[in-house]
C-alpha cells in the first residue's frame, strides 16, 4: 500500500478503505506521508466527497491517532465542546455553562495546545 495510490484512488472517485485510511492517517502523523501529499489526498475527497463508511473510518482513525482520555469514570457520556481557542469563539462561554447546568459532565478542549502539541512533537 503505498500513498500515491490512495490519492489515484480517490480522485478516481474510488471509495477508500478502512485500511487506506487508517494507512494515510498513521503515515501522516509518523511524518511518512508529506503535508503536499495529504494535501493532495484532502483536495481529491473535498472533490469527490466520502460516504458514511469512510466519513466514520477516517474519523475513528483521527481519533486513535493518538492518546486517547479515558473519562469512563466521571460518566458514561461526557461531551466535549472542542474549539480552536479563536478570537471568534463566541458560543464556548455560553454553551459550556448551560450544558453543565443541565448535569451533563462537559470538559472543554483547546485547539492552540492540541496543535502546539502535534508541531513540536514532529
Amino acid at each position: 500500500m503505498n500513498i500515491q495510490e490512495i490519492i489515484a484512488k480517490k480522485r478516481d472517485n474510488n471509495k477508500l478503505t478502512k485500511e487506506e485510511i487508517e494507512y494515510f492517517i498513521s503515515g501522516y502523523t509518523n511524518g511518512e506521508v508529506t503535508d503536499y501529499q495529504a494535501a493532495a489526498l484532502v483536495m481529491a475527497i473535498y472533490i469527490n466527497g466520502m460516504d458514511k463508511e469512510e466519513t466514520t473510518n477516517l474519523t475513528l482513525a483521527m481519533t486513535y491517532s493518538g492518546e486517547v482520555l479515558d473519562l469512563s469514570d466521571i460518566s458514561d457520556n461526557v461531551v466535549d465542546k472542542h474549539s480552536t481557542g479563536g478570537v471568534g469563539d463566541k458560543i464556548t462561554i455560553i454553551l459550556v455553562p448551560i450544558i453543565a447546568s443541565l448535569g451533563i459532565p462537559v470538559m472543554k478542549m483547546s485547539g492552540r495546545g492540541l496543535r502546539n502539541y502535534r508541531w513540536n512533537s514532529r
